[in-house]
C-alpha cells in the first residue's frame, strides 16, 4: 500500500506565498513522475504541475511564472513553491505519484487526500 501525504496548505493574502510538500510512503520502489492537481468548488480536477523523475518541470498556462514544482528523489517527496497567489488560486491541491512497487511493475497513480490553499482578496 502506498500513502502521500500532503502539507502546507493555509490561509494567505493575494500576493502571497505559500509551499506545499506531498510525502509518499509505503510499499515503493521507484517513482516515476509527480505532480499537483487542483479542484476549486463547483469545478474539475485540474492539473496544476508536473515532474519527471529526472526533473524535467511542466506548467499550467495560469501558473507559468509564480508556480514552482521541485522534487526530492531519496525523500520521495514533491514540493509546490507557490509565489504571487491570486484569489483564484485557491482551491484542494492533491498530489498525485506515479509508483512501482516493483522494478518490472507497471507505474500506477497513487493520490494525497489533498490540501486545502485559499487565497483572500
Amino acid at each position: 500500500q502506498v500513502q502521500l501525504v500532503e502539507s502546507g496548505g493555509g490561509l494567505v493574502q493575494a500576493g502571497g506565498s505559500l509551499r506545499l510538500s506531498c510525502a509518499a510512503s509505503g510499499s515503493i520502489f521507484s517513482i516515476d513522475a509527480m505532480g499537483w492537481y487542483r479542484q476549486a468548488p463547483g469545478k474539475e480536477r485540474e492539473f496544476v504541475a508536473g515532474i519527471t523523475r529526472g526533473g524535467s518541470a511542466n506548467y499550467a498556462d495560469s501558473v507559468k511564472g509564480r508556480f514552482t514544482i521541485s522534487r526530492d528523489n531519496a525523500k520521495n517527496t514533491v514540493y509546490l513553491q507557490m509565489n504571487s497567489l491570486k484569489p483564484e488560486d485557491t482551491a484542494v491541491y492533491y498530489c498525485n505519484a506515479q509508483v512501482r512497487r516493483t522494478a518490472v511493475a507497471l507505474p500506477f497513480a497513487s493520490w494525497g487526500q489533498g490540501t486545502q490553499v485559499t487565497v483572500s482578496s
